[in-house]
């Protein structure tokens, strides 16, 4: 492990406007029954408290940098809602920043070489794309700054620059996704005379976080279907496509998965891919693989009015992330279900993990669940804690 960076003498407190574009933070840690899943991935309780661990020192007056996707939406705010709460309990400084849009790649990479120069005693980043940053964390190795990722891996990172991913297993979770809608549609799918078609709408094809999910929901379709006795072809977006388990034959399936990935990262074009798919007469599925995307689905179906939880007249829709927007969904019958994951935490572990690095302590990888929600469940214990706005 390399020796600690020497830290910077800077005794500011976290400013309570920490970049307008967060929605506003809350000053104060979120009280302890509305805390997430610990970091060692357990389901959160009610009457849990916030993910920490007793055994990382506080003070130290260091600086860290954090680097999120986007504040597009209510899952980067509950991230920096939790890295904020984490810096103020261990009594460290935090500078968050990001780009208006995950799709805004090299404004991303400009924010992380500026943190670089800033010379932190540590930097987390979520990356928007898996190469874009790879010049960038060599600088910072070569420099002698940590970096921890957190979201998102990014697996051909230099050796040794990154020193541990904080993140949901994405492509356990993308299967979560498709082993509780394929059951809902397996009655339909058996009785079917022609093929059926199953779409996907992916924000994007460069971030680990969508992509692992994207394919994970994929290859468990395939596997339930083959299982079955039906046959599966993927069509659509390239990456998607030449990177499932299995693409198959459209000519000769039985479903048909449809992968869509709009030109930018916004509501309004996923929206449009996915309004293509849902007028496919064929179709009987949708899974939207994070909160852009899902809600994307959406707004799509404002004008069709064709989603719903009955298989027999409707269009069943999984989601991934939450927000109002999916949950007033999911309550109202729109959409069928949704996985979750814990942001909250994710932020909270990032500043754990940068504070143990500077403190010289050793690091690992810390995974995180995702967490499959419907009607039936959105006010479990285990569940409701993660359900951020």
């Amino acid at each position: 492990m390399k020796k600690k960076v020497l830290t910077t003498l800077l005794c500011v407190s976290l400013a309570a406007t920490l970049l307008a574009g967060c929605g506003g933070k809350s000053d104060t840690p979120a009280s302890a029954d509305t805390a997430p899943a610990t970091e060692d991935a357990a389901p959160a309780t009610e009457d849990a408290a916030p993910a920490t661990d007793a055994s990382v020192a506080t003070g130290g007056d260091y600086k860290f940098e954090i680097i999120v996707k986007s504040y597009q939406s209510s899952y980067w705010q509950a991230a920096v809602t939790g890295v904020n709460q984490k810096a103020e309990e261990l009594g460290v400084t935090v500078n968050c920043t990001g780009p208006n849009a995950e799709s805004d790649i090299a404004d991303q990479v400009n924010m992380l070489n500026n943190a670089i120069n800033n010379q932190p005693n540590g930097i987390g980043l979520a990356a928007c794309d898996q190469e874009a940053c790879l010049d960038s964390l060599q600088t910072a190795m070569d420099k002698g700054i940590p970096v921890v990722c957190f979201d998102s891996g990014i697996p051909s990172a230099p050796e040794g620059s990154v020193y541990a991913t904080i993140a949901t297993d994405n492509y356990a979770a993308g299967a979560t996704a498709a082993e509780n809608l394929y059951p809902a549609l397996k009655d339909k799918i058996a009785s079917a005379t022609a093929p059926v078609r199953i779409g996907e709408v992916n924000q994007e094809a460069t971030s680990e976080s969508i992509t692992s999910r994207g394919l994970g929901f994929i290859d468990k379709i395939i596997e339930l279907a083959k299982a079955d006795g039906k046959a599966v072809a993927v069509i659509g977006n390239e990456y998607y496509v030449n990177n499932c388990s299995e693409k198959g034959d459209e000519a000769s399936a039985d479903i048909i998965i449809e992968v869509a990935v709009p030109a930018q990262t916004t509501v309004e074009l996923c929206a449009t891919e996915a309004s293509v798919i849902l007028n496919k007469a064929d179709t009987i599925g949708m899974f939207g693989s994070n909160q852009v995307a899902a809600e994307g689905i959406l707004t799509a179906n404002e004008n069709l009015d064709v989603l719903g939880t009955d298989p027999a007249t409707s269009i069943l829709a999984a989601g991934f992330d939450a927000g109002s927007v999916i949950k007033g969904a999911i309550t109202s019958g729109k959409m069928f279900g949704a996985v979750t994951q814990s942001p909250l935490a994710m932020g909270q572990t990032t500043v754990e993990v940068l504070t143990k690095i500077a403190n010289g302590e050793s690091v690992s990888d810390v995974p995180t669940q995702g967490y499959w929600y419907d009607s039936t469940n959105m006010k479990d214990a285990s569940i409701a804690p993660n359900l951020y706005d």
